[in-house]
């Protein structure tokens, strides 16, 4: 079975701009370090994967744009907005990943979240297995079918839609709904108060969805649960919360504008470009000479 990779790229990027000293700069001053780990990790991810024929990375550019912001004006109001310096990494680690050949996706009104699970389900119609590269668990929702795979690249660990479940206490398809209860205190979801992991796997493990839950509240009292004579008036009292954060933790899987599978197609003109790229910001050394020797190969 052909598998596509989609690589949640914004994560990667923050991940080297947070743990990788400010030790790279332009000659104008500003800080590389983002785009050195990012460019370190697009590297092993193509050696590891074996410079795969189908993959694309999603960027997030929509805070405070994105549709969700429509429903929740609050929803990730605690992020701020990236600084100068942080905008050009962005910008330049864009820029590397379409030299390298792999498309890249963003925009105002949906997130990267939802443009993987849009293009997870584009692939998934025309018979093909999804590896989502991320280190986020919310989308571990785009494992759907058995050969799905959850990546997290960094840190080694990969998850079947099976792990996934055994890990999280909830299946892939309920894990929006879980966030919906317990609440995502990083984006600025609200959840039921009083309702924690233990207690919403619980739930979704009797019931299946919010759906069943509303419609069968009146047993949530009778469940083998720690405190559940109050936990139906807790879900009763603030259902409304739950249902409003449920439209922000569910991804959207039919973002306008894309179709067809998309194809990873690195060149050696466009390497040589990259090297150039990565020159021209002053990035020198091991990282350089890996792009180079991966010019070469592709040129031969």
């Amino acid at each position: 079975m052909q598998r596509a990779w989609l690589i949640d790229a914004s994560i990667y990027i923050f991940r080297a701009y947070f743990s990788l000293p400010d030790r790279w700069h332009t000659a104008e001053g500003m800080p590389l370090n983002a785009v050195y780990g990012y460019v370190g990790f697009l590297l092993d991810f193509l050696t590891e994967t074996e410079m795969p024929p189908h993959c694309a990375a999603a960027f997030d550019e929509s805070l405070g744009t994105c549709f969700r912001n429509d429903i929740y004006a609050h929803y990730k109001a605690s992020r701020e907005l990236p600084d100068e310096a942080l905008a050009f990494q962005l910008d330049a680690c864009r820029k590397v990943t379409e030299y390298l050949g792999i498309p890249s996706y963003s925009g105002q009104r949906y997130e990267a979240d939802d443009y993987l699970a849009t293009l997870a389900r584009i692939c998934r119609e025309q018979g093909m297995a999804v590896t989502v590269v991320t280190r986020d668990k919310d989308l571990g929702q785009i494992l759907v079918a058995p050969e799905d795979h959850w990546w997290d690249f960094a840190g080694n660990v990969r998850l079947d839609r099976a792990a996934f479940a055994e890990k999280h206490g909830v299946r892939s398809e309920q894990f929006g709904d879980y966030l919906a209860l317990v609440g995502d205190p990083i984006d600025d979801v609200p959840g039921v108060p009083g309702v924690g992991a233990k207690t919403a796997a619980a739930l979704l493990r009797s019931f299946g969805n919010l759906d069943e839950v509303e419609a069968n509240f009146m047993q949530v009292s009778k469940l083998d649960i720690r405190g559940a004579a109050g936990l139906q008036e807790k879900l009763q009292l603030h259902w409304p919360q739950a249902r409003l954060a449920q439209q922000l933790t569910r991804l959207e899987a039919n973002v306008p504008g894309l179709a067809g599978i998309p194809d990873c197609q690195p060149d050696g003109d466009n390497l040589a470009a990259l090297v150039d790229y990565l020159s021209s910001l002053g990035l020198t050394g091991p990282l350089l000479r890996r792009c180079q020797k991966l010019a070469e190969a592709m040129a031969a």
